[in-house]
């Protein structure tokens, strides 16, 4: 028989895991979203091939718009509090 602090452990990591997937695909489906929307073209779901230069500047653009996005009000609230 496990533990119970053991038992939290995994429950944790397990919900943690499970949790940061559904993060990580919502953020690849927002940047998806948003190149296809850039593009002027219907949303679809398949990884870019990365040709040149100029793709990769804009994936790190749109990249840093969603991280913006998602963290922005912590960045305001911690900067008000003085951090």
């Amino acid at each position: 028989m496990i533990s119970i602090l053991a038992q939290e452990r995994l429950l944790g990591f397990a919900l943690g895991t499970v949790s940061m997937g559904g993060y990580v695909l919502h953020q690849r489906r927002a940047i998806y979203r948003s190149l296809a929307e850039a593009e002027g073209t219907v949303y679809s779901y398949q990884p870019l091939e990365m040709n040149s230069q100029k793709d990769s500047a804009e994936l790190a653009h749109v990249w840093n718009k969603a991280v913006d996005e998602t963290l922005g009000r912590l960045v305001v609230y911690l900067s008000s509090r003085g951090w």
